[in-house]
């Protein structure tokens, strides 16, 4: 498949997903040499998972698939440019590129405004909408301490 078909694709399973009321208007697939091998669509209501953004469906699904943690050599198509979660587990998948639809301000005019959440990161902690404390730093840095200890661990 051609990126353009692919990315067809993609905005095919997003308008199937609001038709058939399964949730956003959002969807994603993974391709690995070609082929989709993954695909996702927003699930967020239906699931009553905050976390079931198509990105991040997209990537468990192809992860659980290949039997990894990191998507090498593949790429994500996705109708939207992806919000600040979405971006993160992108980056910790690590696929070689994204390709997506829609943009912020395309997303943002249909009611998917993900501006505060890059407004917050900038704000101290103690002054966020939703206050972040920190609490036992250095009883849980033993956790990390114990982390590198072990010589056999997987890193990610």
């Amino acid at each position: 498949m051609n990126p353009d078909e692919i990315m067809e694709h993609a905005i095919a399973l997003a308008l199937k997903n609001i038709q058939t009321n399964s949730g956003g208007p959002f969807a994603a697939v993974v391709v690995k040499d070609g082929e989709i091998i993954a695909e996702g669509a927003n699930h967020v209501t239906t699931q009553h998972d905050p976390t079931a953004h198509a990105e991040v469906v997209a990537i468990r699904n192809a992860c659980k698939k290949l039997g990894t943690f990191q998507l090498d050599g593949c790429e994500i198509y996705t109708t939207c440019e992806p919000c600040p979660m979405c971006m993160g587990a992108i980056y910790w998948a690590r696929p070689e590129m994204v390709y997506y639809a829609c943009d912020q301000k395309d997303a943002a005019g249909a009611g998917f405004d993900d501006q505060f959440i890059y407004d917050e990161i900038a704000v101290p902690y103690e002054n966020r909408k939703i206050p972040f404390k920190k609490l036992h730093q250095q009883k849980a840095q033993m956790i990390f301490a114990k982390w590198l200890e072990i010589e056999d661990k997987v890193r990610y």
